[in-house]
């Protein structure tokens, strides 16, 4: 009878390190996928806050160019909005190198539309 419950006892003491394994196998990919994803999400975040300063800059460059129009001065002359547009492209350079490079969108040559014969039938003799 001894014999039965020792092998009763070693077999769950194996099921219980095997299941034991599988659960901290499981738990470490989970760890690893959040990490991934928690760094992907990092990314995203700095991205749509590098689109907002964007944004924000382009705002600050249409004011300042308003107000060089309307006090007279040249826009070639005014130094604020070099400034302004330095700093655009500076943040646009961050985001590109955030994103991995500039995405360049080929345009696909526009195909002309066929033009439509009418076919003119010729009467037969009356």
């Amino acid at each position: 009878m001894e014999g039965i419950f020792d092998k009763i006892r070693k077999d769950m003491k194996k099921g219980l390190e095997e299941g034991i394994a599988a659960v901290m196998q499981g738990a470490n990919v989970v760890s690893v996928k959040m990490n991934e994803l928690s760094g992907e999400g990092k990314r995203q975040y700095k991205m749509f806050n590098l689109h907002v300063k964007i944004k924000d800059q382009m705002n600050e460059l249409g004011e300042i160019a308003y107000a060089a129009l309307e006090s007279g001065k040249s826009l070639d002359e005014d130094k604020k909005i070099n400034t302004a547009y330095n700093k655009i492209k500076k943040i646009e350079w961050q985001l590109n190198k955030l994103t991995g490079g500039p995405k360049i969108k080929v345009a696909e040559p526009k195909k002309p539309a066929k033009k439509t014969v009418q076919k003119t039938t010729a009467m037969k003799g009356k």
